[in-house]
């Protein structure tokens, strides 16, 4: 399939550094290392739970055993939960502290390390130990900006999709829906069975953006991110207005849970109202690890499916929203140092690690990488199939922007704001942030 990231076209979007905004120009690693023991490499992730921690620990395990004698160098692993990790990371680097090597999710702020000198060319190295021919070229293409090579894909193909108890769908004789009509139509009969249709938890706003952007995709096409972010559209159109009426109506009808803004993804509060017996939930496919591992008995009976299509629209329906790499790991440190930090995160592209990765129900961004997991065989089904993956929009827009993306849109989840009133905050904050962008200049 024809398959293009919305990342590769990064590249032709000028980029201004969301750190130069705090009023203190940080220190890049080309001036020094900013963390630790000239001969500790720490390391930054958010393996705060099974079976992410045994599957991050791996490569640390591994160079420290295998590699650490030789070298002198031992890595120092440090987790801390999603959503505070974004901002512990951001504090960190305005302050001139950025570790050695973290974790990050690719899109619009990778160019802002980057450019901030948070984030060094590896592209040499990686020739040096062979790791290109390791990864799926869409992966990789994710981790590139101009040709080089600033991050390494690990953990996970990640598209949005619906995950649901076939169980249940059976005894009440539901049908996936192909269409969005057949969607409302869904809805309504869970509801009239006593069935909270969506477990949502929107605490963390990025949860509740999955339903804006895929809707704004199959009202209005990939290009309405593409053109508002080029400058040569705006995010005040007609698919954003769909998008955010019909999640307005679905509000309105009650077929999110009660009080859905409070409730925490990192806490899995969404996975345990799908095992309480609500209709379905639209999460990214790292789901999978984590429901094999909480809850055997449920994931035997899951399935799932794409996100419904607009038979209205004639923008391309079959693209679906994600990363064709879960995590990106960048590097902050130069020579020896960088060497052996990207020495060992190649452990992370060992067969050894990709079979530990995929028993642990994730799915590489590796070539080769298979998994005979009935749900995987479904999603790997649904990717095949697509003709485009669109980013996410908090990945793919600047930081700045990303955080009213996904504050803007969490109103609508809680009906405190109309879907113009929606779109019109994320443009002002593309048009502030591009005005500054020029005046950066």
């Amino acid at each position: 399939m024809k398959r293009r990231t919305l990342a590769v076209l990064l590249a032709a979007v000028v980029s201004v550094s969301v750190l130069a905004s705090c009023g203190k120009q940080p220190t890049p690693a080309t001036k020094g290392d900013s963390t630790g023991d000239d001969k500790t490499i720490t390391m930054w992730d958010i393996a705060t739970d099974e079976p992410d921690k045994t599957i991050w620990s791996y490569a640390v395990d591994q160079y420290n055993k295998k590699d650490s004698k030789e070298s002198g160098f031992t890595v120092n692993q440090v987790a801390t939960v999603n959503d505070q990790y974004k901002q512990k990371l951001s504090v960190a680097m305005s302050a001139g502290k950025c570790p050695d090597v973290y974790l990050h999710w690719t899109g619009g702020p990778m160019r802002e390390y980057i450019k901030s000198g948070y984030a060094q060319d590896i592209t040499s190295i990686v020739e040096k130990l062979g790791l290109r021919d390791k990864y799926t070229q869409a992966a990789l293409d994710q981790a590139t900006v101009d040709g080089k090579i600033y991050a390494l894909p690990v953990k996970n193909q990640s598209v949005a999709m619906f995950f649901y108890d076939k169980k249940l769908w059976q005894e009440k004789g539901y049908q996936i829906p192909k269409t969005i009509e057949e969607l409302d139509q869904l809805c309504a009969k869970m509801k009239a069975d006593g069935i909270t249709p969506f477990a949502l938890a929107n605490k963390a706003q990025w949860t509740g953006s999955m339903y804006y952007c895929y809707l704004t995709a199959r009202y209005g096409g990939s290009e309405v991110i593409t053109k508002a972010y080029d400058q040569s559209g705006s995010m005040v159109n007609d698919a954003t207005k769909k998008a955010g009426d019909k999640i307005g109506e679905w509000v309105k009808k009650g077929y999110f849970p009660e009080g859905v803004n409070s409730l925490s993804p990192d806490d899995g509060e969404d996975r345990a109202l799908l095992y309480k017996g609500a209709g379905m939930m639209l999460q990214g496919s790292w789901q999978v690890a984590s429901i094999k591992t909480e809850n055997p008995d449920f994931y035997k009976n899951m399935g799932v499916f794409a996100f419904p299509t607009a038979s209205d629209s004639k923008a391309d329906q079959s693209l679906v929203l994600g990363t064709l790499g879960d995590n990106f790991l960048s590097f902050n440190c130069t020579g020896k140092k960088l060497e052996e930090a990207v020495k060992m995160a190649a452990y992370y592209a060992s067969d050894e690690w990709m079979k530990l990765d995929i028993d642990n129900g994730n799915l590489p961004p590796l070539k080769g990488a298979k998994s005979s997991e009935p749900a995987w065989q479904e999603i790997t089904s649904i990717i095949d199939k697509a003709s485009d993956v669109q980013l996410w929009w908090d990945q793919y827009l600047p930081s700045s922007v990303a955080a009213v993306h996904k504050s803007s849109t969490q109103k609508l989840f809680d009906g405190s704001a109309s879907s113009e009133d929606v779109a019109k905050e994320q443009q002002d904050a593309l048009t502030q942030y591009f005005k500054e962008s020029s005046v950066s200049k």
